[in-house]
């Protein structure tokens, strides 16, 4: 049996008045992929931000190895829960070498940090080519590359991906798709992944979880079920399950 790293139990999250998450609750087990689902504005990201503490949890409980925790960002780094946010948010000015030092700053031990930086270059090898350029000189597709390597200097258990595909050409985007799955299956990372790119993402998931208007709404431990049927759709036509 798998050890569940990371739940989340009736999580309430108000932004004034708005409601954008109301009871939700979820887990990630050790070596999974997850996919969080559901149309625009189901609080699919709220949910990432409040497991990283930029989302204010209003009432419910975070669990971390079944022990609650009142998440701050840079102690969730330390505990091993990496976050990636859409919009690929590469440090331009900075060389890809110094962006991957920058995703290590939690890291104290230089000779260490060399190790994840080569670590990780292995992982990505288009990256290694261009250690010393400027991420700005990179494309959109080498750019979220980079922003995924920068998440594992760390070293997380848990790797929480905000719409990776967003913006990119389709080639690059099953590129994107298949590193993800590979960092998964060589470095056992377990991976929560909100996408808008639904089919592509089923096909690599564990778990799937479908939000509506704040709440899960589906919740399916065979996600390619969800290809075939009906189901999401009707989630995201608005037609009641």
């Amino acid at each position: 049996m798998s050890e569940t790293l990371l739940k989340i139990d009736n999580i309430h999250v108000h932004y004034g008045g708005v409601k954008a998450l109301d009871g939700v609750s979820l887990e990630i087990d050790e070596g999974e992929i997850v996919a969080l689902m559901g149309p625009n504005g189901a609080g699919k990201s709220t949910v990432l931000k409040s497991i990283f503490g930029l989302a204010p949890v209003g009432s419910g409980k975070i669990f971390w190895h079944e022990k609650p925790i009142k998440p701050i960002s840079h102690e969730v780094v330390k505990m091993g829960i990496a976050f990636v946010p859409q919009g690929r948010r590469v440090f331009t000015h900075l060389s890809v070498e110094e962006n991957l030092e920058v995703g290590g700053f939690v890291i104290k031990d230089k000779n260490l940090i060399k190790n994840r930086i080569a670590d990780v270059m292995d992982l990505f090898p288009a990256l290694k080519t261009k250690r010393k350029e400027k991420s700005g000189s990179l494309s959109g597709g080498q750019q979220q590359m980079l922003a995924l390597a920068r998440g594992l200097m760390v070293d997380p258990k848990v790797l929480l991906l905000d719409e990776p595909s967003l913006g990119l050409a389709p080639k690059i985007v099953k590129e994107v798709f298949a590193k993800i799955k590979e960092i998964n299956e060589r470095r056992k990372t377990a991976i929560m992944v909100v996408e808008h790119n639904i089919k592509s993402l089923l096909e690599i998931s564990n778990r799937a979880y479908v939000l509506d208007k704040g709440k899960v709404v589906i919740t399916e431990t065979n996600p390619k079920s969800l290809i075939t049927g009906d189901r999401l759709e009707r989630v995201f036509l608005g037609k009641a399950l």
